[in-house]
C-alpha cells in the first residue's frame, strides 16, 4: 500500500529515456519513464496547453501559465513558474503580462535563450509580441512588438528568430537587460502562398530546419551575425509524391543530435492533410540529404480517462492484429514524435486522441512497447535538456 502524503525526489542524473507528455484536456505535463513505464511526476499548468522549458545549466524548469480567478473565467494571471527539475515543486513565479498566446501548437509559444538567462513568451492579441522574462533575477524584463511574425524561436544567448506571413524571418536581438537592442527582417526564405512551412521546425545545433507542407526542407542556420538559408531539399522523391506521400501530423518531426538524424511522419493523402496522422516515420541522414529508412507505424494506443486499454503480447496474435486495425478505424493514429538524445536512442509516438505512447527503437526502428503516464490526449512530446546537452 502507498504511504499517503509521501513526496519522492528525482534521482540525479536523470535517465535519459524519459519523456514531458502534454494532456490538452487535463491540462498538464506527465513525465514518463520510457523503459519501466512509471509515471515519475505531474505539473498543471493551468488553463490552455501546458509545456516546459528545460534549463541546461540549472536543475530547473520553467512553465508558462494562464490561470483564472474563477476557473474559466474571471481575472486572468499569466506567470512564469520555475520547478525544481528533481522535486518538481514550484520554487519561483513571475508575473508577465496577461497576453500569452493559447493554442494547439506543439512548439515554438516558449523559448529560452541559449545560455539559460532569458525566456521568452509569445504573446497574440491578436497583436503579436513576445514577453521576456529574467529566470535569473525572477523579474519580467520587457514586451517586444513583432508584428506581422509569430511564435518565437531561440537563435543565441541574446537573439531569437520569428516567421513572418511573408515568409521573412524577424530577427530580433536583445542587450544585457533583455531589452531589444534590434530588430530587422530577412529577406523571404519561402513563398506562404505557393507553398508555407509548418511552425514545427526543429533545432539541431545552430540549424533549424523548417518543413513546408509539400515537404521541402529549409535549412536556416542562426550561428552567425545574420541567418544563413541553404538551398531547400526534398523528403519526397517525384516516385513518393506520385504516390499520394506527404507530410503529416501535429508535432511532424524530431531529430538526434549525435547521428544527425530526421525523423518525419508522413502518411499518403491529397493535398492540404498535412495535419493527419502518420502511417510511417521515414529516417533522413541531414548530412547526405537522403532517406535512410522507412519504420511502419503501430497506433500508439488506446486509453479510456487516462487508463490504457492494451491487450498486450499475451492476447492470441490474430485477435492482436484485429485490435491493431480497430485502433487504426478509429482514427488513434500517430500525430506527434519526439527522440531521446542518449547513445541508444529511443522513439516517442503519441496521438492528439489519446494519452497512450509507442515506444521504438530509434535505430532500427522495432516497435518495443507501449507506456501510459495517465494522460487523456497527447499534443506536445518534449525531451529533456538535461538529456541533450552532450550532443550539442
Amino acid at each position: 500500500m502507498d504511504e499517503v502524503g509521501r513526496v519522492e525526489t528525482l534521482a540525479a542524473p536523470l535517465s535519459p529515456h524519459l519523456v514531458w507528455a502534454s494532456d490538452a484536456v487535463m491540462r498538464r505535463i506527465a513525465l514518463a519513464d520510457l523503459e519501466s513505464g512509471d509515471t515519475l511526476g505531474v505539473i498543471d499548468g493551468g488553463f490552455g496547453i501546458t509545456a516546459a522549458l528545460f534549463a541546461r545549466k540549472r536543475p530547473e524548469l520553467y512553465v508558462p501559465e494562464t490561470h483564472y480567478s474563477r476557473g474559466a473565467r474571471g481575472e486572468r494571471t499569466d506567470v512564469v513558474t520555475v520547478y525544481d527539475a528533481l522535486s518538481l515543486r514550484p520554487v519561483a513565479e513571475v508575473v508577465i503580462p496577461p497576453r500569452r498566446a493559447i493554442n494547439p501548437l506543439p512548439s515554438a509559444n516558449a523559448a529560452l535563450t541559449d545560455d539559460d538567462r532569458f525566456g521568452l513568451v509569445f504573446n497574440m492579441t491578436p497583436a503579436t509580441s513576445v514577453s521576456v522574462v529574467d529566470l535569473e533575477q525572477r523579474a519580467f524584463v520587457a514586451e517586444i512588438a513583432t508584428p506581422g511574425c509569430s511564435l518565437v524561436y531561440a537563435a543565441g544567448s541574446r537573439r531569437f528568430v520569428s516567421p513572418c506571413a511573408d515568409g521573412a524571418l524577424l530577427v530580433v536581438t536583445l542587450d544585457e537587460s533583455g531589452r531589444e537592442a534590434s530588430k530587422v527582417r530577412t529577406r523571404a526564405f519561402f513563398a506562404p502562398w505557393r507553398d508555407p512551412v509548418t511552425e514545427k521546425a526543429v533545432r539541431r545545433a545552430d540549424e533549424w530546419l523548417f518543413v513546408s507542407f509539400e515537404g521541402r526542407v529549409h535549412p536556416v542556420d542562426v550561428s552567425g551575425a545574420e541567418p544563413r538559408f541553404a538551398e531547400p531539399w526534398d523528403l519526397l522523391a517525384a516516385e513518393d509524391r506520385a504516390e499520394g506521400w506527404r507530410i503529416g501530423g501535429q508535432q511532424h518531426l524530431a531529430v538526434h543530435a549525435a547521428t544527425g538524424r530526421l525523423y518525419s511522419l508522413v502518411h499518403q493523402g491529397p493535398p492540404d492533410t498535412h495535419k493527419d496522422p502518420g502511417s510511417e516515420l521515414w529516417v533522413y541522414d541531414l548530412a547526405q540529404r537522403r532517406r535512410v529508412d522507412r519504420i511502419a507505424l503501430r497506433s500508439p494506443g488506446l486509453t479510456y480517462l487516462g487508463a490504457p486499454i492494451d491487450p498486450g503480447p499475451r492476447l492470441f496474435w490474430p485477435l492482436g492484429r484485429l485490435f491493431e486495425m480497430v485502433l487504426s478505424l478509429a482514427g488513434i493514429g500517430v500525430t506527434g514524435v519526439a527522440v531521446t538524445q542518449d547513445e541508444r536512442p529511443l522513439l516517442v509516438t503519441g496521438s492528439s486522441f489519446s494519452g497512450s505512447l509507442g515506444i521504438y527503437d530509434a535505430l532500427s526502428g522495432e516497435f518495443l512497447h507501449r507506456v501510459a503516464p495517465g494522460n487523456m490526449t497527447t499534443l506536445v512530446l518534449q525531451v529533456p535538456w538535461e538529456t541533450i546537452e552532450a550532443t550539442r
